[in-house]
């Protein structure tokens, strides 16, 4: 039940919860993460940071690039339940 409500409490900032309705179409760097949630990038890069220790979402480097995915697949459900689908 904690990991759940982990889940929860990382989906209940706002920032957070656009940066991972946005991955939910898939891989996205922060190059693209930061101007469709509107947010600065350094903003957007420590909300990843939480994301990540939350164990929602995960990355990889690309060359130069770091790419973030969901790594948590429950988010997919919850976020389905309530009718954003990727």
């Amino acid at each position: 039940m904690k990991k759940q409500l982990l889940l929860f409490k990382a989906l209940s900032d706002e920032t957070r919860f656009r940066i991972v309705e946005f991955l939910l179409g898939g891989e996205r760097c922060v190059c693209k993460i930061y101007p469709h949630v509107k947010r600065s990038q350094s903003t957007v890069s420590l909300q990843l940071n939480k994301l990540e220790r939350f164990g929602i979402v995960k990355q990889k480097r690309d060359g130069k690039y770091i790419i973030y995915s969901i790594k948590n697949k429950d988010v997919f459900k919850i976020l389905g339940s309530i009718g954003l689908k990727k």
